[in-house]
């Protein structure tokens, strides 16, 4: 299967302090991973672009482009919220951050790929449309779902998002959109304390209970995700992938496996085989412990390749 693998130098240059669990390091572990496991000679190896201005609007309010293009520091840091800065690279790296969803809605959309994945940071999901939240600037998914909507003619699109944190700025951003079916678990009563009250009618949030395993998200996926997807029938799949809920992470107080996010990851790619023409652009959002994290990216990407 044709696959495409996103990324960009600058997600290396973007840190927000010394011991922050959003490091770069995140992203340099999962390419090491996935060059040493011979996954990324299954995939096309693209430099993500910077978004344009346009590109991002459409996600989020021009006052708040503007004011964080003003915050960027030429030297150290600036706080856009307690856990959440800007160093001087930060505004080129969210750029191309949003930047590589928008190429891989490009490259999936155009049939080039059936898959994409974004190693990239920043990453996005709790970005709002005036906000900047969670470590997020720019909320890259968002991006490239309004793009494909607005920009490629896509008329239905769906935001599969297990990130063990709600999704508040995708939600924040897409509630109401009734071309955009978003389906999440996340753990309830965690950061950002949201997403059990759903804003919209075309969000499919599944809150998980603190210390509950992997069987309490198969359910979610079973009962909840998949009629709801069936439903809908979008014509391509977003995901916003987060690897914060296993048991090795200590961001959360889930007890995801390893084979647990390989289980998802192949109903993710079944379904999207089924419903979308097999078009499935992911992107990467949490997971700090970085040794689970490598692994379990290489799963995700595996299942959705369709190789052991």
């Amino acid at each position: 299967m044709k696959a495409a693998y996103i990324s960009h130098p600058s997600s290396l240059r973007h840190e927000m302090g010394e011991g922050h669990p959003e490091c770069p390091d995140r992203v340099a572990a999962i390419a090491d991973r996935l060059l040493m496991r011979g996954v990324l000679d299954l995939m096309e190896t693209f430099e993500a672009p910077a978004a344009t201005e346009e590109q991002i609007l459409r996600a989020h309010e021009s006052r708040y482009y503007a004011e964080l293009q003003a915050k960027a520091p030429a030297e150290g840091y600036v706080h856009v919220d307690p856990d959440t800065s800007m160093n001087q690279h930060t505004w080129t790296a969210a750029l191309h951050a949003a930047g590589a969803a928008v190429l891989a809605t490009e490259l999936v959309a155009s049939g080039q790929f059936k898959r994409a994945f974004c190693n990239v940071r920043p990453p996005g999901h709790h970005a709002e449309r005036g906000q900047a939240m969670g470590f997020c600037f720019f909320n890259n998914v968002a991006v490239g779902v309004r793009h494909a909507l607005d920009v490629l003619g896509m008329e239905r699109v769906a935001l599969i998002d297990f990130d063990v944190h709600h999704g508040n700025g995708s939600e924040d951003i897409l509630a109401g959109d009734d071309r955009v079916l978003m389906v999440s678990t996340y753990q309830s009563r965690l950061y950002p304390f949201s997403g059990d009250n759903p804003r919209g009618a075309n969000m499919c949030n599944v809150g998980l209970p603190a210390y509950s395993t992997g069987d309490a998200l198969r359910s979610a996926v079973v009962d909840h995700w998949l009629p709801a997807l069936r439903k809908f029938r979008p014509q391509m799949i977003f995901v916003s992938a987060g690897f914060d809920a296993h048991r090795d992470d200590d961001m959360s107080h889930l007890g995801w496996s390893d084979a647990d996010y390989a289980w998802v990851s192949a109903r993710v790619a079944e379904v999207a085989d089924e419903l979308a023409e097999g078009r499935i652009v992911s992107t990467l959002e949490g997971g700090y412990d970085i040794p689970a994290l490598a692994r379990c990216v290489e799963l995700h990407l595996r299942a959705l390749l369709g190789i052991d």
